[in-house]
């Protein structure tokens, strides 16, 4: 009787990478532009920076400044969908962040650093948009940290936790006023901010107050940073 061979099934394809930790469990080493997929493989990718050295983990950047050629100062749709270039400056979209954070729990690291070359940091064990929401959207993308550890930067970021995410044409802040536009930015604002990190680029201290790209633990609300970063890694 001849021996029938039986071909195995074929293997399914791994499944899309979903964010940077997923970039390198494929094999990529170095720091730079990937595609994810935090809305699954159906789905279009998003281009993102992916940092695979800092503190000796794999962080995916989803917010990112240090010279001021892309403008922060945007309306609803830009920040929802995201905007700039992953090789350089960006916003990655709250859309993408909330999808991103259901997968698992996440930790947030924001790097700072001033003009005179001084670095600080500040870490947050979890980190999430929208977490229980229906509509992330109707919910405003708001912002739930915890767990903060201090890198030198202090915590001004707790004050805006549970916050609803604004900006100058939806203002969902607790304010009299409009925050994102007294602030010139796009936050998770309260009444109105301890951090203002999507504020305008001015480029070190500046007279006017709380405009700028602020940390106030850190620098004060009259002093707009160099650089800063946004990442965040699933634990």
């Amino acid at each position: 009787v001849p021996l029938v061979s039986i071909a195995p099934p074929p293997a399914c394809p791994p499944p899309p990478p979903r964010d940077c930790q997923d970039v390198h469990a494929r094999g990529a080493r170095a720091d730079g532009v990937h595609l994810i997929y935090p809305a699954g493989g159906g789905a279009a990718p998003v281009p993102v920076y992916c940092d695979m050295r800092t503190e000796g983990h794999v962080w995916t950047v989803f917010q990112k400044r240090f010279n001021g050629s892309v403008s922060f100062f945007r309306g609803w749709d830009d920040y929802k969908r995201g905007f700039g270039r992953a090789d350089g400056e960006y916003w990655l979209g709250l859309q993408s962040l909330h999808l991103l954070t259901l997968q698992g729990r996440y930790e947030l690291r924001v790097e700072l650093e001033d003009f005179q070359n001084n670095s600080a940091a500040a870490t947050y064990g979890s980190f999430a948009l929208a977490p229980g929401a229906v509509s992330a959207e109707e919910d405003g993308y708001s912002l739930h940290v915890q767990d903060f550890r201090d890198g030198g930067a202090g915590d001004s970021l707790s004050y805006h936790h549970g916050q609803k995410f604004s900006t100058f044409d939806r203002d969902q802040d607790l304010f009299a006023q409009s925050c994102a536009s007294l602030s010139s930015g796009a936050w998770w604002f309260r009444s109105c901010h301890l951090s203002n990190l999507n504020g305008f680029y001015l480029g070190g201290a500046h007279l006017s107050y709380g405009n700028g790209l602020n940390w106030a633990r850190w620098k004060g609300f009259h002093y707009s940073l160099r650089r800063s970063e946004m990442k965040i890694r699933r634990l």
